[in-house]
């Protein structure tokens, strides 16, 4: 499976498929769509309603990856499930932190 983000010189790009009303604010993994693309899976609490859900989705991930919220951006799907988002920051710390957020957790020892 490919990541569902590009590294640039300035930070990244990733491409996220999005849950309103989710319960809970979380990432939940990458999933692979039916045209074989990956996205990065969110889910928030909060409605799609009025951009709260966006703000939400933004300020999740800025928080998971300890950047500032200013250096994450929507960059399309502003009313989609499916969102481009760019972050800015060190891009090799930056994958590198996903890439720990969305590892499959291990089997409990014991």
């Amino acid at each position: 499976m490919t990541d569902p983000w590009r590294l640039s010189t300035t930070g990244l790009s990733i491409t996220l498929r999005v849950t309103p009303r989710g319960g809970r604010d979380a990432i939940d993994g990458i999933e692979t769509m039916a045209d074989g693309r990956a996205a990065l899976k969110v889910r928030v609490r909060v409605a799609a309603e009025g951009g709260a859900a966006n703000r939400a989705v933004t300020e999740l991930l800025a928080t998971a990856l300890g950047v500032p919220k200013r250096c994450v951006q929507l960059m399309s799907g502003a009313t989609s499930r499916l969102k481009q988002v760019g972050i800015e920051g060190d891009p090799a710390a930056l994958g590198a932190a996903l890439r720990a957020l969305t590892a499959k957790p291990q089997a409990d020892e014991g």
